[in-house]
């Protein structure tokens, strides 16, 4: 089976979009943070009016999920854009998160945990989409080195069966897209922070950076 380029397949839609004065595309982007979504947002403004969809119940502790939020909204502020930009945030709800995810506590990161995850974010993402009639749906997380995005484009156009509605296939690390949003959330002077979201990310993180420093100390 041949290897997917989603980068190309995304350019040959919006080759093929009509972006005139007759009206935009619409398209639902879920946001995972300010910083990633950056670049993304900026890729995409010149085709679509975006609708910027934050829904990430996983983020733990909620002090952090807050400051994400805070961090995104002014993105939104500062960034200009072609197009029109609406912003629409769901109730923080980390039991959902925590029930989906039962059982794969020990999973590392990367692995059938961050499906699942991946997974309730898109399916909420796509039925947002379907509610607002929108043209398209896509996700700021392939933007990530650390996420695969076979597995989220797989994941998005599943959902696109289910809600009808068309997802934008995409793998929005390549042509530098992550250096890119890193310039762009220094640009911005965006918080960046150091895990993914959740509890069981933010503790492997932990436990990298206590055996960094262990490697330091030779007394420990």
């Amino acid at each position: 089976m041949n290897k997917r380029n989603y980068q190309k397949e995304m350019e040959e839609v919006l080759k093929g979009l009509q972006v005139d004065q007759k009206g935009r595309p619409k398209l639902l982007l879920h946001s995972c943070c300010g910083p990633c979504s950056s670049y993304v947002m900026k890729v995409l403004t010149d085709f679509f009016d975006l609708s910027l969809f934050y829904y990430n119940p996983n983020i733990h502790p909620q002090a952090e999920y807050e400051k994400r939020l805070a961090t995104q909204r002014e993105l939104c502020e500062k960034m200009p854009f072609t197009g029109k930009l609406t912003f629409l945030s769901a109730p923080y709800d980390p039991e959902r998160f925590f029930a989906q995810t039962k059982g794969l506590e020990e999973e590392r990161e990367g692995g059938s945990r961050c499906e699942v995850c991946f997974r309730l974010r898109l399916e909420e993402t796509a039925k947002e989409a379907q509610k607002q009639g929108a043209d398209f749906f896509t996700t700021t997380l392939s933007v990530s080195p650390y996420k695969n995005a076979p597995l989220l484009n797989a994941i998005g156009e599943e959902m696109a069966k289910k809600y009808q509605v068309n997802y934008l296939v995409a793998d929005f690390k390549k042509k530098e897209g992550y250096k890119q949003s890193v310039q762009l959330a220094k640009a911005y002077d965006l918080y960046r922070q150091d895990y993914c979201g959740c509890i069981y990310s933010l503790r492997q993180r932990e436990e990298e950076k206590a055996a960094q420093e262990a490697k330091k100390d030779p007394f420990l």
